[in-house]
């Protein structure tokens, strides 16, 4: 019912759709476009989990689930309905993020929603359970790409061997990006922006077609997220916005709550918060920027990855071998898988004194209160359902800002407590 809805609203409107999907980087390519997108025209994108077989229609008519009660979904129809009858603002760009959980996912979306842009982030094994390996992962995902018409734009990464291969069977145009020289969309001489001796952003150059501008991104701190940005820029010029209009955009790119936004701590501490979600791909990531930013000390907080089927041990020992290159000092581990990671640090030097387990992130972050010192530097990451935002929960600096600074802060997810998964 929910995508006959949708279709009968993007018939009538019309709008331009650029649809984003990949194994990590989706919501930050997304947020990205959309500061991009905004500066010139009226745009709408998914929001929260908005990125399945439900929440990308209700997207498109413009209203938020009904959940259980009967009278939110007839005011669901009703709104549907007035979109469908009356002379409505439309947005002139939807941006849809599109996740991928199981195989069938990107087929199904891609079977009414057709995309004028498409962009792939990423191919890694996030969510690898429900795929047979990394090949059928590239595989749906590819999909949104080999829908594309011609006149259409793909932009891909080039920096991911399984994406770039999608240029291959497309039948659109493309534009690629990354940080290697191959790259139409590049980014180089990418340094920390610091105030005060704390880090407050990122600058890099943006380089396209013999034209090389300057960038700052005054909220992001995490050099993948450059990625973001180099995306979004190609966007734009398949949009037809001036690559200068797209730099000065993206000084106003944000991420929403739990992805590596920079919180302050207690104790004149600084907290990377990214509770979101987790994968390894991800976590390495983050365990980078962890290492390149100044700090006293660094202290790395991981929640279990989920849904890592038979790759789940040997992808929490690779985080232990990859906490040791980072140089990083203090190891908190929370949940059962993560043990993997914690036994490997102890068997390959790292002091006992520096590694601890934990059952729940609550009782992390209160042996994290106790042994936080001033000019620390803490990551805090994990899979949705190790709910790792209340372990930053006992170490922000302004706990009455909780609910505006951190992720799952709604009444739906405060009244479900903790459960080992």
């Amino acid at each position: 019912m929910l995508k006959i809805m949708a279709v009968l609203v993007l018939k009538k409107y019309n709008p331009k759709i650029i649809s984003v999907t990949g194994s990590v980087g989706k919501t930050s390519t997304k947020e990205a476009i959309f500061a991009v997108v905004a500066s010139r025209f009226r745009v709408r994108r998914n929001e929260k989990n908005y990125n399945n077989e439900i929440g990308i229609p209700l997207t498109i008519i413009g209203v938020y689930s009904g959940q259980n009660s009967v009278c939110r979904w007839c005011w669901v129809f009703l709104k549907w309905l007035a979109v469908i009858i009356f002379p409505t603002e439309y947005p002139e760009v939807l941006i849809l993020e599109m996740g991928a959980d199981r195989p069938g996912d990107i087929k199904y979306l891609t079977g009414f929603i057709n995309s004028n842009i498409g962009v792939i982030t990423d191919v890694s094994p996030s969510h690898i359970e429900f795929f047979k390996n990394i090949e059928a992962i590239a595989a749906e995902k590819g999909i949104l790409i080999q829908k594309l018409e011609e006149g259409n734009l793909a932009v891909l990464c080039s920096d991911n061997p399984s994406v770039i291969k999608m240029q291959e069977s497309a039948k659109a145009g493309v534009i690629t990006y990354g940080f290697s020289e191959k790259a139409q969309m590049r980014a180089t001489d990418i340094s920390f922006i610091y105030d005060g001796g704390q880090v407050r952003g990122l600058s890099f150059k943006l380089n396209y077609n013999g034209t090389s501008l300057p960038v700052r991104l005054g909220n992001i701190i995490a050099k993948h997220h450059i990625y973001a940005a180099l995306a979004a820029a190609a966007v734009g010029i398949g949009l037809k916005i001036n690559l200068v209009d797209a730099a000065a955009a993206l000084e106003n790119f944000t991420l929403p709550q739990g992805r590596m936004n920079l919180l302050e701590g207690i104790k004149n501490s600084m907290v990377i918060d990214d509770t979101y979600n987790s994968s390894p791909k991800a976590t390495a990531f983050a365990l980078e920027t962890l290492k390149e930013i100044e700090a006293v000390r660094k202290i790395a907080v991981l929640g279990d990855m989920l849904e890592l089927g038979e790759e789940t041990e040997k992808d929490h020992e690779e985080l232990g071998r990859e906490f040791l290159e980072n140089k990083i000092d203090i190891f908190l581990a929370v949940g059962r898988r993560m043990k993997s990671a914690a036994d490997y640090l102890e068997k390959h030097g790292l002091s006992g004194e520096n590694i601890f387990s934990f059952d729940n992130p609550t009782e992390a972050g209160k042996k994290l209160a106790e042994i936080l010192k001033e000019g620390d530097l803490i990551l805090v990451k994990g899979s949705q359902g190790m709910r790792m935002e209340k372990t930053v929960e006992e170490i922000i600096a302004e706990p009455q800002k909780i609910s505006e600074l951190l992720c799952r802060q709604n009444k739906e997810w405060k009244a479900i407590p903790f459960k080992e998964v």
